[in-house]
């Protein structure tokens, strides 16, 4: 029988860096010492210890010893830069290997729960629906940003931000109080359908009692499809069980809409928005190609205009934390905002670090990292 049953230490020994593996037979080799780590990152971030922590918890159990957990900060608190998270002690031994590994696990969830926070923070009246799964580099990325955008969106709704109602698959659903993903239809079944309205027929053939959220964008024509699809499901859109989702590409702008009609459309509904932009970026989310301020308020017109006000719009393309804050500011009647832009744009902000603090019991880091060490009266939080 393998003494190794779950892989986790052939894990380890294949995936941590060799100097680490290198001091762990040396310090083998010539007597182990009890050692304490301080994990920490350069950025504040928001706390997403979880998958760290429960990887750790199973390591240590494979490897029969103790490992010492003192979280400093709960799930979801704020971490400021260069502040420990948590502290580990135990075995040199049994510690060395482990460091490449628990980083992974801790940096980018903590800087996405960041991200996760300032968008949901940004439009705080909008519900939010992860969409991050087709941007990950695999499932082990896929859980830990959808476990991300669950923390930063738990700290947003205590400040009273709607936050993530849920995401678009059923395996990190959970992570959202949900058993499956949400979601209606990708574009490719609109090809497949060759119209916007048969796409719409063949889904409530097929799943007759659920919502129905349609997507506009294939044709070009959102306005005149959202139109057709409202005339041949009136009952749906009466009853708020019809939606819209608005994803239309950078490279064009909404039906009916070029430069001047988007300022126009944003002078009838936000005008105080367009005089206050401050950056190109800011301008092209106002009055720009794809979902922008303009496209969401003249798809709202359009619909309201042909009796259709209980049809909801889901925005989604690109919104991250700076389009969020710009929709705020213009009142953009979004009713959801699929998005997977919690996702972090710049990797190395994601580099979790760990220090050995002290040996034995007696503090002890590289000059320069002094402010890892324990402070008197540190404040000890067990627990998520």
């Amino acid at each position: 029988m393998s003494d190794d049953p779950t892989g986790i230490q052939a894990d380890i020994a294949a995936r941590t860096d060799s100097y680490f593996n290198r001091t762990r037979r040396i310090v083998g080799q010539f007597g182990d010492v009890t050692v304490t780590y301080a994990v920490f990152l350069r950025r504040p971030v928001v706390c997403a210890p979880r998958l760290m922590l429960e990887w750790i918890g199973t390591a240590a159990a494979a490897r029969g010893v103790r490992i010492d957990i003192d979280l400093m900060y709960r799930e979801g608190e704020w971490v400021g830069a260069g502040e420990p998270i948590v502290y580990l002690t135990g075995s040199m031994v049994a510690l060395s290997d482990m460091e490449t590994l628990l980083l992974q696990k801790i940096g980018p969830a903590s800087v996405a729960a960041h991200n996760a926070y300032q968008m949901c923070m940004a439009l705080p009246a909008v519900p939010f629906l992860a969409m991050d799964a087709r941007h990950c580099a695999g499932a082990e990325m896929q859980d830990m940003m959808a476990y991300a955008a669950s923390v930063g969106s738990a700290a947003a709704r205590a400040e009273g931000a709607r936050g993530f109602v849920g995401n678009a698959n059923d395996g990190t659903a959970h992570y959202f109080g949900s058993p499956k993903g949400l979601g209606t239809m990708p574009h490719s079944l609109i090809g497949y359908a060759g119209s916007t309205v048969r796409a719409a027929e063949m889904f409530r053939e097929t799943f007759p009692d659920e919502p129905m959220t349609v997507l506009v964008d294939y044709f070009g024509k959102e306005v005149t499809d959202g139109l057709a699809v409202c005339a041949r499901f009136p009952a749906l859109a009466a009853a708020g069980q019809l939606s819209f989702r608005l994803d239309t590409h950078g490279g064009r702008f909404l039906e009916g809409l070029d430069p001047a009609e988007s300022y126009a459309v944003l002078e009838r509904h936000a005008p105080g928005a367009i005089r206050r932009y401050r950056s190109e970026t800011e301008l092209r989310y106002l009055v720009g190609t794809g979902v922008s301020a303009a496209a969401i308020w003249r798809m709202r017109e359009a619909l309201n205009a042909a009796g259709f006000d209980k049809v909801r719009i889901v925005a989604s393309s690109g919104f991250g934390t700076d389009k969020c804050r710009v929709m705020q500011d213009a009142h953009a009647p979004i009713d959801v905002v699929g998005t997977g832009s919690f996702i972090p744009d710049v990797w190395s902000e994601t580099y979790a670090t760990a220090d050995i603090v002290a040996y034995n019991g007696v503090p002890m880091v590289k000059v320069g990292r002094e402010f890892l060490l324990r402070k008197n009266g540190a404040r000890k939080k067990a627990g998520l």
